[in-house]
């Protein structure tokens, strides 16, 4: 089955081509190529080891590729040099970690603010504002002055997300972001994923959260062994898989 979907209507945003990428004697990606139009959310599913984390890193300019091409926006990523070019493709292209990350000594606004006042040299006042708004649409406007060790991993989580999106990027990368969260926690990250695909940020998250991808994506890859072994619409993929590769994985995680 081929490896990338291509929107007829809708513009790339984000395009990956012939994606290869090792470690030392490891080879992490083998030839991945895929393509996320412009709103639409793509989930990236696979065993652990598969690649799809260092996948993200990659489209993010955090880590560098051997050969291929790697596209987002106006941006040909592998061809990055400066910390200059690589903070504008940030503000094009945010990302979400598993670890929070954040700043233990800075409060949740302060480190929603952080980035556009230091990184992006902006306004702090017209910041305050858009960071005050962003941590209301998380769900944390009663939490401005609360530090990380005051907030349940989930807050975290979603005080992460306002941070990401203070930034005001065309494209959200999320990796792995429930892993570390209760049940609880877990859907109440996942609202605010869902409300933001819902609202058009165009998402690529990688995720064992099988559920949400059939409910959220536009398009899921189930990656193996650094290969993009079968995309799809949800329904065809989680329905009427045709590798036996993917059809053995969803019968363990489904």
């Amino acid at each position: 089955m081929p490896s990338m979907i291509e929107s007829s209507d809708t513009p790339a945003v984000v395009t990956l081509q012939d994606v290869y990428l090792s470690f030392g004697a490891t080879e992490v990606l083998r030839g991945v190529s895929l393509t996320v139009a412009k709103g639409h959310v793509a989930c990236i599913i696979g065993p652990s080891g598969a690649g799809k984390s260092t996948l993200l890193r990659c489209i993010n300019g955090l880590v560098g590729i051997d050969r291929g091409s790697i596209r987002v926006g106006d941006f040909d990523v592998q061809s990055l040099q400066t910390e200059a070019q690589k903070i504008a493709l940030r503000k094009c292209v945010s990302m979400v970690f598993q670890q929070y990350n954040l700043f233990p000594h800075k409060t949740a606004l302060q480190n929603v603010m952080m980035a556009p006042v230091h990184v992006l040299r902006e306004d702090r006042a017209e910041v305050r504002t858009r960071a005050l708004a962003l941590l209301d649409r998380v769900g944390l406007a009663g939490k401005l002055d609360s530090y990380p060790g005051e907030l349940s991993g989930g807050q975290q989580q979603r005080v992460a997300i306002a941070r990401s999106l203070a930034m005001r990027p065309d494209v959200m990368l999320f990796d792995e972001i429930t892993a570390a969260l209760d049940p609880e926690s877990v859907k109440e990250v996942l609202d605010v994923v869902r409300q933001l695909a819902h609202d058009g940020m165009t998402c690529i998250l990688v995720t064992h959260e099988m559920r949400f991808a059939q409910e959220v994506a536009d398009v899921v890859y189930f990656t193996d062994g650094g290969r993009v072994v079968e995309s799809g619409a949800p329904a065809a993929l989680f329905g009427h898989p045709v590798n036996e590769r993917t059809i053995a994985f969803l019968s363990r995680v489904l």
